[in-house]
């Protein structure tokens, strides 16, 4: 059986028996182990149980790591290929993800309590496209000649930056992943790749997948650890010229002062998100309602751009928080492994604390609409129910922090300014939704809002053709597009005098 749709919980949990962790540290094409032999356990957050222990990448790991990189770049085994030779590694190497699906997303599943249908059916397959289009980019970007006229000839030229140093987040382990190598390695650049310490596994067998399609050695290195040790040194070290990032605002800006007490190296960062879903009267409400959920629920909240605020019209207030409560009903927590289920727990006990310390000042702050409560299943109290939030100051934490899991604040407005108002009072500008039927005001609306993306009648709108990235403490940079080659390059002038 090839196709993930028809696949059962019985046939995900054989999978599962029968997978193979890979846990050691990817350097220089082969696994090696930490230089300090230590290593930590990767738990499955849906029943407490250790999947394998994982070597604990440190500041040596991470020396070695990109003096591979370094290598590799300087002799021009990956670098001075032509860019129609990179495409034929990476799309070779997306039609390996796509042979895979079914491991892939059993690992991030797994790794991080993600429902397994979604890694099956938009994780691991999204991945593969991002790989296959960005290959199918990079030889049609071109070069320019600057309009000097007379004796003079100036090139203009997009070159690699050498190592880049890309630290990933937990809740889209291999998309994620995806997003930083695909462009990276698309323009020619070496890698050095720092996976979260809650979900190492799937990057480790995008390592070995690459390798399998003809990247060669020191290409891709990748270094699982904690972000204190193995984080701190690939943002402090001397000899990365580049270093990427999605995260938290907090860590974000703990990687920009390692690179000013460094190298100066350049810093890209898609950090926090508190996204507004402005609801206007004359919307589809049914429809609204029902991207809302998504918007807020899947991948149980834990989304940077999840559209955690609803702002809706005070007329149609009390129908769409009824419309919100009876889908938050169907939306209650489950096994990942089940195909029924509408979400899996939270990445570990760790996060579900915070979000249940986000849930007890709602509660304090406002009206607890549904939800709230943890459950326990399975040997784990990482899960946790929709939670839906109204009558709330503008000044409560459930309002302006990110929380980072399924909790959903409905605040009222009485006219689009007022709205707009709201919607841009926080430190974040990420993605905003606005649902109307009125085209001049979806314009308007959208014209106005503080975002890197707006979604007219539909929620966190995203494809390989549009750069996704954020303003004000969001981030800056883009991740996809065409414009994701920015990051990874440089432009270099030839000027010949003849």
């Amino acid at each position: 059986m090839n196709d993930v749709t028809q696949f059962t919980r019985a046939d995900w949990q054989a999978r599962a028996a029968a997978l193979r962790f890979r846990n050691q540290i990817w350097i220089d094409g082969r696994a090696v182990p930490a230089a300090s032999g230590a290593r930590f356990e990767s738990v499955n957050p849906a029943t407490g149980a250790v999947l394998t222990d994982v070597a604990r990448g440190g500041a040596e790991d991470i020396d070695r790591a990109v003096a591979s990189a370094r290598r590799a770049f300087e002799d021009g085994r990956w670098s001075r290929k032509t860019p129609a030779e990179r495409k034929e590694v990476l799309l070779r190497l997306a039609a390996l993800i796509r042979e895979n699906v079914p491991e892939l997303a059993l690992l991030d599943s797994l790794d991080m309590g993600k429902l397994v249908k979604d890694a099956a059916t938009i994780d691991a397959p999204g991945s593969a496209h991002f790989f296959q289009w960005h290959a199918e980019a990079i030889d049609k970007l071109y070069d320019e000649i600057a309009p000097t006229g007379g004796r003079d000839l100036a090139m203009v030229r997009r070159v690699p930056l050498g190592v880049v140093g890309a630290v990933v987040p937990w809740n889209f382990p291999l998309d994620m992943a995806t997003w930083k190598l695909a462009p990276a390695l698309a323009t020619g650049n070496s890698v050095v790749l720092k996976p979260a310490e809650q979900s190492p596994l799937s990057a480790l067998r995008l390592a070995e997948l690459a390798a399998e399609a003809g990247l060669p050695d020191g290409v891709l290195n990748v270094v699982p650890g904690f972000g204190e040790d193995a984080g701190q040194a690939l943002g402090r070290h001397a000899d990365v010229d580049c270093l990427v990032f999605t995260g938290s605002t907090a860590v974000g800006k703990m990687f920009q002062r390692y690179a000013g007490e460094s190298n100066m190296k350049q810093v890209w960062l898609e950090t926090g998100g508190k996204s507004p879903n402005l609801i206007f009267p004359d919307a589809d409400l049914d429809a609204a309602a029902d991207m809302a959920a998504f918007g807020i629920f899947f991948n149980q909240g834990e989304v940077c751009s999840a559209n955690s605020r609803m702002l809706v019209h005070a007329s149609i207030a009390e129908e769409m928080i009824e419309r919100m409560a009876a889908r938050a009903a169907q939306a209650q927590p489950g096994d990942p492994l089940d195909p029924a289920s509408a979400m899996g727990p939270l990445v570990d006990r760790k996060h579900a604390d915070t979000v249940m310390g986000f849930i007890a000042s709602g509660k304090q702050a406002g009206r607890l609409v549904c939800g709230g409560e943890r459950i326990a299943r399975d040997a784990s109290d990482a899960y946790v129910q929709p939670t839906i939030f109204t009558d709330l100051r503008p000044d409560a934490r459930v309002v302006r922090e990110e929380i980072f899991g399924p909790v959903l604040t409905i605040q009222t407005f009485k006219t689009e300014d007022e709205a707009l108002t709201m919607a841009n009072d926080s430190p974040y500008a990420l993605a905003a939704s606005v649902w109307t039927r009125d085209l001049g005001r979806a314009l308007s609306v959208s014209d106005r809002l503080n975002a890197g993306t707006v979604s007219v009648n539909t929620v966190d709108a995203l494809s390989a053709m549009t750069p996704f990235g954020g303003m004000k403490q969001s981030g800056f940079g883009r991740d996809l597009s065409i414009h994701s080659f920015d990051k990874y390059s440089a432009l270099k002038t030839t000027w010949i005098k003849y």
